[in-house]
């Protein structure tokens, strides 16, 4: 297409946005609804999230741009992503959407100037951020690892916090954190760039906390981090077995040495990005306060969960309610009839909810990788008279259970919730029952026991390692509150503690 054919951009282009899902996807990508004033540095800073921009055409009179993207994957990318996420320039929502035409012709010799002096100048301020200053005038490679800094740290920011704020966009894999130059800093691998990427673009510049704590982000020269030990300041949530031993922060990065890490400076102020899936527990910010607690708020009195991707053949309302008692007292359990790879799962509050889902979204169930969001409906409801057997086997009312474990106030279970792993915690274990007995029984059900260590002081617990972060939910799923005598039924939960 060149820049004298732009008068056709109301026909075939338009036709596109009713015909979104059937359009053939291309490098070119069609902007339509932009302010009229807007830059091309606006613009810019929409696409270049996803990957470099050769070509970029702005018609200022018809509040319209052309963006050509080095290539149709991250054309595709950035559709895909803003479908979801609808971005806006200056509180105005753009319609973003494939092009008809598969490249861009400027002979406008003028506006092409234009185009590419705005483009080469992002390109540069990008690459001499991730440089150091030694940019070249190309837009840095994009990596699956951030690097992080938090300013007007008034409050502490853990590395839970952090992996509860990044996984909203997607797998946290690991997570090192450190101080330099006075400042609190993190690096973080997600398991691809994409979700890299989605993270970036919707959270560089807010604040964990009301007024403070504010996130700078920026690409991290390095491809993957090497986490040798698991403890508060780093953690490597695929490897459950790594000491917790303190480590230097500059071993997590192997052999490099470690780079210097820059504020990233905020270009396009005026660009925002919504954050999909993710809780605003005060206006600007991420998280409340500290002191009400270290989770993100959801909405008054949300406290039902839709979990998705269950494996049908093998959900139950009784593994649900095992698995997400772990975080929170489940009251009642429905997976859906016609739909039986979703479920609700309603807990005693929005606190016990928020805590499952951080915990448990993301996590392998029954093979499948399940997601838990919290659900529009406030309460789940029991089937009505005339359901079939089937339908009533689905829906479980679990509110008088005897194994909720956060029913009695000031309960020790409130000081042992950790996400999932390995290592599982063994409680109330009888003085008749030994090593071999426990051993047996984890092995006869199918789990293959790596580890195994009661507590020195009191031989009513001990710690079993299993052979994976999966296994290890089977295993306490299968085998919680199972009787070890004629009047003692086990305790399973998971252990931040490795053997």
């Amino acid at each position: 297409m060149s820049t004298s054919d732009l008068s056709t951009v109301d026909g075939p282009d338009r036709l596109c946005v009713s015909e979104r899902a059937q359009c053939v996807p291309s490098q070119v990508l069609h902007l339509r609804q932009l302010p009229v004033d807007v830059s091309e540095q606006e613009v810019l800073a929409l696409a270049v999230p996803f990957g470099r921009v050769t070509k970029l055409i702005t018609l200022k009179a018809k509040n319209q741009a052309f963006v050509e993207m080095a290539s149709e994957e991250a054309a595709v990318t950035m559709v895909n992503y803003y479908t979801a996420a609808p971005p806006t320039v200056r509180n105005q929502p753009i319609f973003i959407q494939y092009s008809t035409h598969r490249e861009l012709k400027t002979d406008n010799l003028t506006n092409q100037r234009a185009a590419l002096h705005a483009i080469n100048a992002a390109a540069m301020h990008s690459g001499n951020m991730a440089a150091g200053g030694e940019g070249r005038g190309l837009a840095p490679a994009q990596s699956p690892v951030l690097r992080i800094i938090v300013e007007n740290l008034f409050y502490p920011v853990t590395l839970e916090v952090l992996q509860q704020i990044f996984s909203k966009f997607g797998s946290v894999l690991k997570i090192i954190t450190f101080t330099r130059n006075n400042q609190f800093q993190a690096l973080l691998q997600f398991t691809d760039t994409v979700h890299a990427q989605h993270a970036k673009a919707s959270l560089d510049g807010q604040n964990i906390y009301n007024g403070c704590c504010t996130l700078r982000i920026d690409f991290s020269k390095l491809s993957a981090l090497n986490v040798k030990y698991n403890n508060d300041k780093s953690r490597d949530f695929t490897r459950g077995d790594l000491p917790s031993g303190e480590m230097d922060p500059s071993a997590a990065f192997g052999k490099t040495r470690p780079q210097k890490l820059l504020f990233p400076i905020e270009t396009y102020s005026q660009v925002k990005f919504s954050s999909p899936g993710l809780a605003m527990a005060v206006p600007g910010s991420l998280m409340p306060p500290p002191r009400v607690a270290l989770q993100v708020a959801p909405p008054a009195g949300h406290s039902v969960l839709l979990v998705s991707n269950l494996n049908p053949e093998s959900v139950t309302p009784l593994c649900l309610f095992i698995l997400f008692g772990v975080y929170g007292d489940v009251q009642r359990v429905k997976i859906l009839f016609n739909k039986k790879e979703n479920a609700l799962v309603q807990m005693s509050d929005a606190t016990q909810a928020q805590l499952a889902m951080s915990h448990l979204n993301g996590q392998r169930l029954h093979g499948n990788v399940i997601r838990v969001m919290l659900s529009k409906h406030p309460a789940v409801q029991l089937p009505r008279g005339g359901a079939g057997p089937e339908e009533l086997a689905l829906t479980r009312d679990f509110s008088g259970s005897g194994l909720h474990r956060f029913k009695k106030p000031g309960s020790k279970n409130f000081n042992n919730i950790f996400p999932p792993s390995a290592t599982l915690h063994l409680s109330n274990i009888p003085s008749s029952v030994g090593e071999d007995v426990l051993k047996e029984l984890f092995s006869s059900a199918g789990f293959s026991v790596k580890a195994f260590k009661f507590f020195q002081k009191d031989r009513k617990m001990a710690l079993m390692q299993l052979a994976s972060v999966e296994e290890a939910v089977e295993a306490l799923i299968a085998l919680h509150d199972r009787p070890l005598d004629h009047s003692t039924h086990l305790r399973v939960s998971f252990s931040k503690s490795t053997i």
